[in-house]
């Protein structure tokens, strides 16, 4: 497959290509080139967000309930094409087929779930506490959205943004990573004819970040721009809520995370490993929820390593259509930053399941390996123990497939280190005790906590999003999002006929405040 990809506005093909040119490549085998991308600038993405603008009123002036049809048909229409999108997905950024698949389940679920709510932006009737008036609020759509996302989740997360957001009525200017263009624009094909938007509700801007940057910064400066939403590294997500904060705007920002999981004494241990070896590696490590540190009790620690070391070993890597637990870094850049987090490895660690480390190669092979590792982009998984609180691989997020481990002696101190690199993203204990699971949860910063369970794996109708380092506590999904994507607004309807004052013209009932109580 290859074909030519270029930017969308108002409906219209963007011609030539201001930012360059690349190709992306399927990672898995990087002689293969799935999409040539034409890339724009920042005077592209201005002029998308200057189209946005101009189309929002008209799409906002469509019944709610009429956009939540519009949303129920792009889940149809993704769920028909579920197969060649997976495959896509799979092809341009080398996650397995399944999982690439699971992603696509995902975004018909988006769908299922806020098709409903175009007959729910509820607002409320409220009393008021003068005569003949009445108190309303009402949800109005922020204006123009502006998108940024990262290639890991290059359809479902998207559409945690997209789908809300045209719904409440806001139109949207998308800018997808462009390793990841060709499954990003054929997503947005997908929605906008399955479901019938007008030009310019939903735009694709594919550009690279810094011209992204300059053309945000354009957009908010001209009143283009009513909110961003962005999901990619904690300092990118700076640098955006920095950027938005100078024109008084409060970002969606879903950024990284070192999400620990916690093993009890009274775990399941075997349950754990299986939780552990699929959080840790599926899609190689390379999610914004991926396990970072295993946090476990000292009198299972020697157990639980075995365990882990040897499904780990087990564990078949390779070719993304096969039968594996993970395939290729997403893109090489991916690849590249892995290597720098490997030379954090110190002296006083011991690495456990893997008979290499690094890039896998045939000077450098692994065991298992499925496919010919010399044609993609391919890693050792690796784990890392003897963590320490002072290593940069404990407070630092290592996006890749390298897991670290580290015991402890009790709860209190086992939270404490699961807080201590300040992410707050997703969480995980595994344990029987229920008292240890509301300590736990208690405790914890972290926006998710599952308990016996993963720290990978989200539902359309749970809120998702982090904290501190992993994000500024907006959330994403179910009915949360909609405050994202909404503003809030109150109306006083006073039909007196007289000009009422609150709080002065108050009537007061009578009572006897001399009265006092004797006992």
């Amino acid at each position: 497959m290859n074909r030519n990809v270029s930017s969308v506005i108002a409906g219209n093909e963007v011609t030539g290509a201001p930012g360059g040119r690349l190709c992306s490549v399927n990672p898995a085998r990087t002689s293969e080139v799935v999409a040539e991308v034409s890339l724009g600038d920042a005077k592209t993405f201005a002029g998308a967000a200057r189209a946005a603008r101009a189309a929002q009123r008209s799409w906002s002036d469509v019944p709610a309930p009429v956009r939540g049809r519009a949303i129920a048909h792009i889940g149809r229409a993704v769920e028909a094409n579920a197969d060649a999108l997976a495959r896509l997905v799979t092809l341009e950024i080398g996650k397995p087929y399944a999982e690439a698949l699971g992603e696509v389940r995902e975004v018909v679920d988006t769908c299922d779930f806020f098709l409903g709510e175009g007959r729910r932006l509820y607002g409320h009737t409220v009393p008021s506490e003068m005569p003949d008036k009445q108190l309303f609020t009402f949800r109005n759509p922020v204006g123009v959205v502006a998108v940024i996302t990262a290639g890991n989740f290059p359809v479902a997360v998207p559409s945690w943004y997209l789908i809300p957001a045209l719904l409440c009525g806001n139109s949207v200017v998308w800018k997808p990573a462009e390793y990841a263009a060709a499954s990003a624009r054929a997503l947005f094909e997908l929605v906008v004819r399955g479901g019938g938007l007008p030009d310019g509700a939903l735009n694709v801007v594919l550009a690279d970040g810094e011209e992204t940057f300059a053309g945000l910064g354009i957009a908010l400066g001209e009143g283009c721009v009513d909110k961003v939403g962005f999901t990619g590294s904690s300092t990118v997500g700076a640098r955006i809520g920095e950027l938005a904060g100078r024109h008084l705007q409060s970002p969606c920002l879903e950024l990284g995370g070192k999400n620990p999981m916690v093993v009890a004494p009274s775990a399941d241990i075997d349950l754990a490993v299986a939780a552990a070896l699929f959080s840790g590696f599926g899609t190689a490590g390379q999610r914004c929820t991926s396990l970072g540190t295993v946090i476990v009790h000292e009198d299972v620690t020697d157990e639980f390593t075995g365990k882990f070391d040897e499904a780990t070993r087990r564990a078949v890597v390779g070719d993304p259509f096969g039968d594996v637990l993970f395939g290729p870094m997403l893109d090489a850049r991916f690849g590249s930053r892995f290597e720098e987090y490997l030379s954090w490895i110190g002296p006083h660690h011991r690495l456990l399941g893997s008979t290499g480390t690094g890039r896998i190669t045939a000077a450098n092979p692994r065991e298992g390996f499925l496919g010919d590792p010399e044609i993609g982009i391919f890693y050792h998984p690796t784990i890392v123990a003897g963590l320490r609180e002072e290593d940069a691989l404990f407070r630092e997020e290592t996006f890749g497939p390298l897991v670290a481990l580290m015991s402890y002696r009790d709860l209190d101190e086992a939270i404490q280190l699961a807080n201590a690199p300040g992410y707050g993203l997703s969480s995980s204990l595994y344990t029987r005790d229920p008292a240890e699971a509301f300590r736990f949860r208690r405790g914890i910063c972290s926006g998710m906590v599952s308990i016996n369970n993963s720290t990978s794996g989200a539902e359309a109708h749970l809120p998702f999003g982090g904290n501190g380092r992993s994000g500024n506590g907006s959330r994403q999904s179910g009915i949360w999002v909609l405050d994202q994507f909404t503003r809030w607004q109150s109306m006083n309807w006073d039909y007196s006929g007289s000009l009422q004052k609150a709080q002065m013209d108050v009537t007061e009932l009578s009572a006897d405040e001399s009265f006092r109580l004797t006992w």
